[in-house]
């Protein structure tokens, strides 16, 4: 079984890619067991696709390789505290449980228009089952921030 760290450091890692590629800073993987399912980063501005965050990238992808749109034995890794679209998304998918490093604060201090609507408080208020456990990777995760905000033709939305 793939611990959450190893999953995060997946994220982590394709976030980078994001970043590299005019991209924002933020990387999902879902897995279940040992296998990987999806790894992707977001990309907003390159599809002109608001919608386009990573946990819902990694969402569609994974659940192509699984063949179904439930993904109720899957575990989540996301770099940030998922917004309430993609808190939604993953309930609606029925993973089993989310991992995430920074904070929707941590987010916002970098300059992003985020609602800050706890992921918790999605979770609780729509009555769902899904874990969620946070500061995993933390400051791995909220390094990402600092290499995009270095990038000088970087694209906030």
């Amino acid at each position: 079984m793939m611990t959450p760290q190893q999953l995060m450091a997946l994220a982590v890692e394709k976030a980078r890619a994001g970043v590299v590629a005019g991209q924002s800073p933020f990387g999902c993987a879902i897995a279940v067991g040992d296998e990987v399912l999806a790894v992707c980063h977001n990309t907003v501005v390159s599809t002109t696709d608001i919608t386009a965050h990573a946990e819902v990238n990694a969402l569609r992808l994974a659940c192509r390789q699984a063949g179904t749109i439930l993904l109720e034995n899957c575990v989540v890794a996301t770099t940030c505290e998922p917004c309430p679209m993609c808190m939604a998304a993953l309930h609606w998918a029925r993973v089993r449980e989310v991992f995430y490093g920074a904070t929707i604060a941590d987010t916002s201090a970098a300059g992003f228009n985020e609602l800050t609507i706890a992921a918790a408080d999605v979770l609780t208020v729509g009555g769902s089952s899904v874990k969620l456990t946070s500061g995993i990777l933390r400051d791995e995760c909220r390094t990402l921030f600092d290499e995009w905000l270095a990038q000088p033709d970087r694209v906030l939305y």
